[in-house]
């Protein structure tokens, strides 16, 4: 009986795009795990010792380094591989960014902002003021090789999956993807410490880590886009904080709905606007409440009152 093997993708095994001609740097079988060791996003540009200043410095020639590709034995265009989230853990050390010209409310903020975080503790990060995020690690990216030829940029997703940046993809829950090549071809990275729904800054908190991830393939699956499955979040003992942004442009609504929320935040824990943002980005979850009443939108920016002190 060929039982599963548990597999290691070395942390100096990476590539910068995708595409159908990488060369696997392993062959796994249905029902196998492997862990993962994975480079920050920035490929180890920004340490302990940059400052806001620096950040002029960030060379985007070399975001999403991605641990792989793997290539999976018996799976085929037309089936699905299904990526089993087991473990997901965290470096040391963390970043968030504000670069101007990127992040949704990139009209608002035109200074460079690096904030920096503890992530020792393996629990929480602590932010100005005693303001505690609770770690939940997971993948921002995980993808196959996508349909077309030749090679794309990792930052937009697509039915390959890719940077699809779910929040919910902790350890227990599961995607499937849909399989374009022989093999799928996969491969993760852009491991998150925490982040709120949209990553409204453009970063959340960005780290290097290992992921160990269990392999399956559903045969003839049909998908045209990823389905994925979660175990949900926990209630905050606290409940929520809401802003809301309203109105007939759905993203001028969530722009409204953020802005608000670092209105309130900055005026509230004393927090500066860059900050703010900062927070919503790594923690505050921006929802769509309404889009059937015609001609406005509700959106919302929602926060657990259980980081704050008070």
């Amino acid at each position: 009986m060929n039982l599963p093997d548990h597999h290691r993708v070395a942390l100096d095994t990476f590539h910068y795009l995708w595409g159908r001609s990488h060369k696997p740097v392993l062959s796994i079988k249905d029902g196998d795990t492997v862990s993962f060791e994975i480079n920050d996003v920035g490929s180890w540009q920004i340490n302990e010792d940059w400052k806001s200043s620096d950040i002029v410095r960030f060379d985007e020639s070399k975001l999403y380094p991605l641990a792989g590709p793997v290539f999976v034995e018996g799976a085929n265009p037309g089936d699905a591989l299904v990526v089993e989230i087991v473990d997901v853990s965290v470096a040391d050390f963390g970043w968030s960014f504000i670069q101007p010209g990127f992040g949704l409310l990139e009209e608002d903020f035109k200074r460079h902002f690096l904030y920096k975080w503890d992530l020792k503790n393996k629990r929480f990060a602590t932010f100005k003021g005693g303001i505690k995020i609770p770690l939940s690690p997971f993948c921002g990216v995980l993808g196959v090789a996508p349909r077309t030829r030749g090679f794309t940029k990792v930052g937009p997703p697509g039915s390959h999956a890719g940077n699809v940046d779910i929040r919910h993809l902790t350890a227990g829950s599961w995607i499937k993807i849909p399989v374009w090549t022989e093999g799928a071809l996969f491969s993760t990275g852009d491991v998150h410490a925490s982040m709120g729904d949209a990553e409204v800054c453009g970063t959340a908190i960005e780290c290097a880590g290992t992921a160990t991830l269990r392999f399956g393939i559903e045969k003839k699956a049909g998908l045209s886009s990823p389905e994925f499955f979660t175990l949900g979040d926990k209630r905050p003992r606290n409940g929520y904080y809401a802003t809301t942004g309203i109105g007939p442009d759905l993203m001028e609504a969530t722009k409204e709905s953020v802005r608000n929320m670092v209105s309130h935040l900055a005026e509230t824990y004393d927090l500066t606007a860059e900050e703010a943002y900062v927070l919503c980005s790594v923690v505050a979850d921006v929802r769509i409440h309404e889009i059937v009443d015609r001609p406005n939108w509700v959106v919302g920016t929602m926060i657990s009152k259980d980081i704050f002190q008070r």
